[in-house]
């Protein structure tokens, strides 16, 4: 376990991206989402892995990018905030394919094992270029990773619906 890698997840269009910003205006290191970069990079090229063509090879473009970013990131000082991860990557990966994220995660090194969810949030949900998915659809994911990470032992802190700078404290508030 890496005490020093700490998880924001939860629904897209939450705000996590922007909590991440703040986090990183306050000195801390920052990890963009995998899945985001998995989407740019497909939409550059090809696009047979995009979430919406093939969720699985989606995913497991996802857990490359995020097993690469854990090993980037193991000598970093200090904490380390995740826009998402291995965990959110293998539940895509389960709900696409049923294999079993729990069975893939076991050969990976945990995160801190508080892990920070942003909550379906409907007044600023919006749809993008790489968000794509619906509102409905994005809550459907987020509860998949909030039983995913439970039932993985995590303890999940759920982000109240306040200002950026108001979430950021909450966070380095439970984490201290």
């Amino acid at each position: 376990m890496n005490l020093r890698h700490i998880v924001l997840s939860g629904c897209s269009g939450g705000g996590k991206s922007t909590l991440l910003a703040e986090l990183e205006r306050r000195g801390f290191a920052v990890v963009s989402e995998p899945g985001r970069r998995v989407v740019e990079e497909q939409q550059r090229g090809d696009g047979l892995a995009l979430p919406w063509v093939d969720l699985s090879a989606f995913a497991k473009r996802a857990i490359d990018l995020a097993s690469e970013d854990r090993r980037r990131m193991v000598d970093e000082p200090g904490c380390v905030f995740f826009d998402r991860g291995l965990v959110d990557a293998a539940v895509a990966l389960e709900y696409a394919t049923g294999s079993s994220a729990k069975d893939l995660l076991a050969s990976y090194d945990r995160y801190h094992q508080r892990v920070f969810l942003t909550p379906p949030w409907p007044e600023i949900y919006v749809t993008d270029e790489q968000r794509q998915h619906t509102l409905a659809e994005a809550i459907a994911e987020y509860d998949r990773l909030l039983i995913a990470y439970r039932e993985l032992g995590y303890d999940t802190f759920i982000l109240p619906k306040v200002g950026v700078g108001d979430r950021a404290d909450f966070v380095l508030r439970h984490l201290s």
